[in-house]
Formats: C-alpha cells, structure tokens, sequence
C-alpha cells in the first residue's frame, strides 16, 4: 500500500535501526574483498533506493521548491556518509571507524545542548567510545582516520537535515526521495572502481540484504524517528553504534569483547537510557 506509515514510537524505532545497521554491516564485511567499497556501496544504496522508489512511490511533480532545497543535500549527505565510511573502513578497524564516525554527531549534541544532565550523558557516551576505541594501535592508515571523520561530518549535516525535511514532508516520500539522490552520488563511483564486473548472482542478493538492513529499513526508521526526537536526543541515542558494532562482531564475527569493551557497551547503553528518560517532552 502506497505510503503506509510505519507506527513504532521513535526511540524503539531508533534502537531497531541500529541492530538492522550491525546487521547489515557483517555482510558488508563479507562483500568486501569480493567487489571493493565503492561497488558495495553502490550496491547498498542503489538497491535501496530502487526498493524505498517502489514501496513509496513518491509523486516527484508535487515536491515543492522549499522540499527540495532541503531533501536533495539530506540525500546526497547520506550517500557521502556511506561511501565515505566505506572508504573508512577499507583502511581501518571498523571499530575504530564507528568510533571516529561517531565525533560529528556527539558535537552535534554537545552544541544543542543547553541543560547540564545532557552534559552528563553526552560526557558518558563520550568516555565509552573512548573505551572502545583502540587507541594502542600504532599502525593506523591517516587516509582512513580522515574518511572515518569526514562520515562523521556528514552523519551530522544528515542528522540536521533529516530532521528539517522530516517537519515538511511525508516521511515515505523525504527517504525515498532522499536515497534517490545518494544513488545518483554514490553509483559513479562503483563504475569507476570495477564496473561491479566481479557481482555474481549470489553476491547480488547478499547486496539486496545489505540493501534491506543497512539503508532501506533503518533510513526509514530514522527518518521516522528524525520527525519526534531533537537532535541531541537522537545523537545520543546513535551512541549505541559502536556497542552495538562489537557486540554484533562477537556474535557473527566470534571476536571476544576485552573488560574495556563491555565497560564501554554499559557506558553508551546507560548514557543512552538516560538521554531519553530526560528527554524533554
């Protein structure tokens, strides 16, 4: 049915997102050494945007002038984000990509924030990234530090964004919309690395589930989210993505979680916890 609203409160909405996201990372990671970040990426958000354009079916002729001054640099922010955190990650840990992506949203609440308490959670969530972060490894690729930095600036601009677009047009139409736009950024890019020459049916269909977990479904759950949640409320909920990222890698990955690790997954799980109890109505 065209443009059915999805009906989870935000913060469920949020914390799904998350896990769909983890998720669809352990497939990125498998597609990896198989077609290269930029084909995965292409993949990704291709295929999203194909899903999200056939789901919602957005009436393009209705979009206003002031939709899309606001709805094409939220889309193409959100194919940076992705290409660039691929790039990120072709040359660092993930962890420690998730990690530095995650400095431009935690600015991001740190400069909307005006009550000390959400000092106090922000400064939680901060202390448990820092825990997750391995901060020791002297072998670092500065390329990779800067791409992980550079999603993060952008993750920000689309948290501002999603959030603007969110108060002026349909959530269905804004993601679909939105993701068309990161497809027409982020597709050139897949041509000039391989052309997806090495996509064979079987990687195909694990880009369209890499597609479903890490675009279309959390994109719209966020957009959701966006609407009814301020941005340093969402920020700090987003704290969760490094947690969540290490607990996944133990799960699907078998990579063991050190005292630092688990610290860090109850910091960002309490700052989390507490942002939205404080939250303000």
């Amino acid at each position: 049915m065209k443009n059915r609203e999805i009906s989870l409160p935000p913060v469920p909405a949020v914390l799904l997102a998350i896990i769909s996201v983890q998720c669809g990372a352990a497939i990125a990671k498998t597609l990896f050494p198989a077609i290269g970040a930029a084909d995965t990426a292409s993949i990704r958000i291709g295929v999203s945007a194909l899903i999200l354009l056939l789901a919602y079916r957005p009436n393009f002729k209705a979009v206003t002038a002031k939709q899309w001054k606001i709805v094409i640099p939220y889309g193409l922010s959100l194919g940076a984000m992705n290409l660039i955190f691929y790039f990120a990650i072709e040359k660092i840990p993930i962890g420690l990509a998730v990690t530095l992506e995650f400095v431009g949203p935690l600015l991001l609440a740190i400069a909307g924030s005006k009550r000390l308490v959400d000092y106090c959670w922000v400064l939680l969530a901060a202390i448990g990234i820092l825990l997750i972060a391995p901060w020791t490894n002297d072998s670092l690729n500065p390329i990779g530090i800067i791409c992980a930095l550079l999603a993060g600036a952008f993750w920000s601009t689309y948290i501002v964004l999603g959030g603007k677009i969110s108060q002026i047009m349909n959530d269905g139409d804004a993601v679909s919309t939105g993701m068309l736009f990161a497809a027409l950024l982020v597709l050139p890019f897949g041509f000039l690395e391989n052309g997806l020459t090495n996509l064979t049916p079987k990687l195909f269909g694990m880009g369209i589930a890499l597609a479903l977990l890490s675009s279309a479904i959390p994109f719209t759950l966020e957009m959701k989210a966006l609407g009814q949640l301020p941005p340093r409320t969402f920020s700090i909920l987003m704290s969760l993505e490094p947690a969540a990222a290490s607990i996944c890698a133990f799960i699907f990955l078998h990579e063991n979680l050190n005292f630092n690790e688990i610290l860090a997954v109850v910091c960002v799980i309490i700052a989390s916890a507490g942002s939205t109890l404080t939250a303000k109505k």
